[in-house]
């Protein structure tokens, strides 16, 4: 019987992608290694990138002038790596308040920009997300955080 863990975090995978990652564990195309152990420099690996990036960049509608960062270590170390890495001094960032997460991710990020709360769904104890059309963007934001 197989286990669906619904908390945030991992998720629960379609057998066959199981499956195919077992039956790939030791042998990545026919590489004699693991996805893991090829060259991020590779052109299967970058082939691989690219092919992620697309994917992505279809599903959720994300137009060529925006960049796609595909950054390690969990969204909490992201807090910090993504004001650190995308603002100067000074800089502003806008963030909508959906609940525990952003309220850790603004925390975070208060340390090293100014925050706009462009959002915030207290209201509905967190059960709602914003219409596009009530968001309150700065223009000047280096960038939208929404968790």
């Amino acid at each position: 019987m197989r286990v669906f863990n619904f908390s945030a975090g991992p998720a629960a995978l379609p057998l066959p992608v199981l499956e195919q990652a077992r039956d790939e564990m030791l042998d990545w195309r026919g590489s004699g290694m693991s996805v893991m152990e090829v060259s991020h420099r590779s052109k299967g690996f970058i082939a691989v990138a690219e092919q992620a990036e697309a994917d992505l960049r279809e599903l959720l509608a994300i137009p060529d002038s925006y960049k796609v960062l595909f950054l390690q270590g969990g969204a909490s170390a992201q807090f910090a790596a993504v004001p650190l890495n995308l603002c100067p001094a000074g800089a502003r960032a806008d963030y909508v308040d959906t609940g525990h997460w952003s309220q850790r991710a603004m925390a975070e990020a208060r340390r090293f920009v100014t925050v706009n709360v462009a959002a915030d769904t207290a209201a509905s104890r967190h059960t709602t997300v914003p219409a596009q059309a009530e968001l309150r963007l700065d223009a000047g934001a280096a960038y939208v955080h929404y968790t």
